[in-house]
């Protein structure tokens, strides 16, 4: 992912709520599900995030979507860049 604001925005998604289908994470992240596939398998290769699926389960669309610590550390960090640059704008447009 290129943009870490939508890194952030997933990363947030799947902490807040891990049952949520890729399609109503789409929805959510106003992404079209190839571009969230796409991202989801970015962060799972980064080890930010740890797909697992129900293999018993006859529907095999079941996914579940963790946070692992290093996308729990990777989200943080996110957060407060996000924090420092609203900070920074909110500054500039005070000295104005």
């Amino acid at each position: 992912m290129k943009n870490s604001q939508d890194q952030l925005n997933l990363l947030r998604q799947i902490g807040s709520n891990k049952n949520q289908s890729q399609r109503d994470l789409a929805k959510e992240m106003g992404f079209s599900l190839g571009k969230l596939n796409y991202c989801l398998k970015r962060l799972n290769e980064k080890g930010l995030v740890k797909i697992k699926n129900f293999k018993k389960n006859p529907n095999k669309l079941n996914y579940v979507y963790l946070l692992t610590p290093k996308g729990i550390n990777e989200k943080t960090k996110l957060t407060i860049n996000f924090m420092k640059r609203k900070m920074k704008e909110y500054d500039e447009l005070k000295k104005e």
